[in-house]
């Protein structure tokens, strides 16, 4: 979208920069003549360096992002064992592992 903005300005600014330079483009603008006495146009002021700027005082917004926790919930099936085995005391070995 900025691309195209700038793309089109610039094609804007070339064409009127071109009329400024070529008379009978600029005529041809007018249809076809030119006005001696009161020529306001958009030409006429690039031309004479009538081109007035100004600052713009907008505020910036500051997005606000909301973040929501929940209290964690803990629920655990497994218990861990405090107590261990010494050797050779495990669960039983099935018959049909060996």
């Amino acid at each position: 979208m900025f691309a195209a903005t700038a793309i089109l300005s610039l094609a804007v600014w070339l064409f009127v920069a071109a009329a400024e330079i070529y008379t009978p483009l600029h005529a041809w603008l007018h249809g076809g003549t030119i006005p001696k006495d009161d020529d306001d146009c958009a030409i006429v002021a690039i031309a004479h360096g009538k081109v007035e700027t100004s600052a713009c005082a907008v505020p910036a917004t500051v997005p606000m992002i909301w973040i929501e926790t929940a209290p964690p919930h803990e629920n655990s099936v497994f218990l861990s064992s405090t107590v261990f085995l010494p050797d050779g005391r495990g669960p039983p070995v099935f018959s049909f592992l060996s």
